[in-house]
């Protein structure tokens, strides 16, 4: 079986990415909890965060706390959920962070998680672009 996010970071399965470098890649979930929600994760192929290796949490964290300084504001959100599952309801078995745009009174409870759509690839790509550009900075 092949992994889906293994195909994303090797550029055979398309994807809105957001950032990548030689370690972490970044992009948008097909099914947004809500639009501008990113998947973050590690190149190498690892299940949960056990895996990965310690010399690889700073670059990993790093780019995941950069992504929560600039989806809210890419997003016109207040600020950002950041989870990450392992093992149990982990849809896709490749290590990744969940940071999510969120609002005040968005609807978002606990773990009861709506998915929503983007209107078009042309939509989730300019979500991905806002994003990138304050990602970059």
């Amino acid at each position: 079986m092949t992994c889906v996010f293994c195909g994303i970071i090797g550029g055979t399965i398309p994807a809105s990415i957001v950032m990548q470098d030689d370690d972490v890649v970044a992009f948008l979930d097909t099914k947004p909890l809500f639009k501008g929600h990113v998947l973050v994760v590690p190149r190498a192929h690892v299940v949960t965060l056990g895996d990965l290796p310690p010399a690889s949490l700073p670059r990993f964290f790093g780019a995941v706390q950069r992504l929560s300084r600039a989806v809210p504001e890419a997003c016109g959100a207040q600020g950002t959920f950041v989870a990450m599952n392992n093992v149990v309801s982990q849809s896709v078995p490749h290590l990744h962070a969940h940071v999510v745009p969120r609002t005040k009174g968005d609807g978002l409870k606990g773990f009861f998680w709506p998915r929503t759509k983007y209107a078009s690839d042309a939509e989730r790509d300019d979500y991905a672009a806002k994003i990138a550009s304050l990602f970059a900075t």
